[in-house]
């Protein structure tokens, strides 16, 4: 199975590439005679690859780099502490941690965007300069949210000086600390909205248990009692506040 995986991806990347030196029969010359004459850049046969390989990298990059991951878990457990199975969906979760990923990270990715991509554009930039400059205001985000316990627990792994300098972190210790620090804070703004509904759960069970009702499940009947005391105190809205406050 893992040959006939590979085949495949080589499949899907070299038929473009055969396809595209078939109606340009200098491209892979070019190609060459590009990576020689301009060092500083990628010939454009590994740029059509490197685009063709980050294609099925950004659903990793997304989850790993922003705040997407926070974000997904805070809303997961809120429909878990309230009790409803698909309400809302998982596509409705999806996308609305997806647009508020979008409106937090829209600033980095301005200064992405204004310190490298158009420098690149317009030649004042080889690609490792604008891969380096890049690099710089996501390090700095992703600094900003992860924890030191984290970081120091990655830098002494990799045998990586520990240095408090965002420019000489790598991206593979700076991912994995970032997404430990994600997901240690996911579940402490988790603990803090269980609370509320295990308090009517403990409720609506005593008073069952008074009445006698054993037969009946404290679930369904605190159900619509957590739907209510989240409706009636803009629970959405008040989530969805404190993430963007979280990263304010």
């Amino acid at each position: 199975m893992k040959r006939l995986f590979w085949v495949f991806v080589g499949f899907l990347v070299l038929v473009p590439v055969t396809v595209y030196a078939q109606q340009d029969p200098g491209f892979l010359n070019l190609g060459v005679q590009d990576a020689l004459a301009t060092p500083q850049n990628f010939s454009r046969t590994l740029n059509l690859l490197f685009f063709l390989s980050a294609i099925g990298l950004i659903p990793f990059f997304l989850m790993s780099t922003t705040c997407f991951l926070r974000i997904v878990i805070v809303l997961s457990m809120v429909r878990q502490a309230i009790g409803t199975q698909q309400a809302p969906p998982n596509m409705v979760i999806v996308s609305l941690a997806l647009f508020l990923s979008v409106f937090v990270m829209t600033p980095v990715w301005d200064q992405v965007s204004n310190n490298a991509i158009k420098p690149y554009q317009e030649g004042t930039l080889s690609q490792m300069q604008a891969l380096d400059e890049a690099s710089k205001p996501l390090k700095i985000f992703m600094l900003k949210y992860t924890r030191e316990k984290d970081l120091a627990l990655f830098l002494e792994f990799s045998k990586v000086p520990y240095t408090m300098d965002y420019e000489e972190v790598p991206f593979f210790v700076l991912i994995p600390a970032f997404i430990i620090s994600e997901l240690k804070t996911a579940f402490q703004v988790g603990f803090l909205l269980f609370i509320p509904f295990i308090v009517i759960d403990l409720i609506v069970s005593n008073i069952l248990l008074s009445l006698g009702m054993f037969m009946l499940s404290p679930a369904m009947i605190s159900l619509p009692f957590k739907i209510l005391l989240f409706v009636l105190t803009d629970g959405w809205n008040l989530i969805i506040q404190g993430l963007l406050v979280s990263y304010r």
